[in-house]
């Protein structure tokens, strides 16, 4: 089977980057990583990347004069590495309906909740605010809504008496590089696709939270 082509798009530190980095390389994700696409040109996750002899590019969105301009520049640049799938891993910016249009059903995203609940920030906060006993992150396809594309995957973390923002996201991050190269994998086996608004795994339709990890 053909590797699929993957482009990840990164604003920081790229810790999901490294562990999509390290399954691609581990011959766990039929996968090559093409590019990574930084919009700061201090991320770290650049460095993560020439580490790994992957072809890096910056594209300040701070040189363009409008949210539509950076994003056709950014729909052109991606669509030169001529991706299977474009992994959003921790990139800061809210995409236009045009681009994510153009990668419907080839763009997933990680957010830390339990999606629908807590999309946008400061998730981790707002699940401790409201006594919530569990608390998680979620793999979803990209829709022109924030947060809001079908969840193909989610894993649960109990919020102790004593965490804080900080310590919930530590064991949150540790389950993100978990469930993010293992929907990678599914995905470049051919084994998950979206439909109009839900994800298909192995032929099956997954229900609105998406599968749960671990089974």
């Amino acid at each position: 089977m053909t590797p699929s082509r993957l482009v990840v798009l990164i604003s920081g530190s790229g810790s999901n980057l490294q562990a999509i980095i390290d399954a691609c390389q581990n011959n766990e994700v039929n996968g090559e990583i093409c590019a990574v696409i930084s919009n700061k040109a201090d991320a770290y996750g650049l460095v993560r990347a020439q580490n790994a002899g992957i072809e890096t590019a910056i594209l300040s969105h701070k040189n363009y004069p409008s949210r539509e301009d950076y994003d056709v520049e950014l729909a052109a640049l991606i669509d030169s590495f001529n991706p299977d799938l474009v992994v959003l891993a921790g990139f800061m910016r809210i995409l236009t309906p045009r681009l994510v249009q153009k990668f419907k059903g080839k763009m997933l995203n990680i957010h830390p909740s339990l999606l629908p609940k807590y999309q946008g920030l400061n998730t981790h906060q707002r699940a401790i605010d409201a006594k919530d006993d569990v608390h998680g992150v979620s793999v979803h396809f990209v829709t022109e809504e924030l947060d809001g594309g079908p969840v193909v995957l989610q894993a649960k973390v109990p919020i102790l008496a004593d965490d804080t923002a900080d310590t919930l996201a530590k064991r949150i991050h540790e389950q993100e590089h978990v469930i993010y190269p293992l929907v990678v994998k599914w995905f470049s086996e051919h084994r998950l696709t979206m439909e109009a608004d839900y994800a298909v795994f192995d032929d099956q339709p997954l229900p609105a939270q998406g599968a749960a990890y671990p089974e």
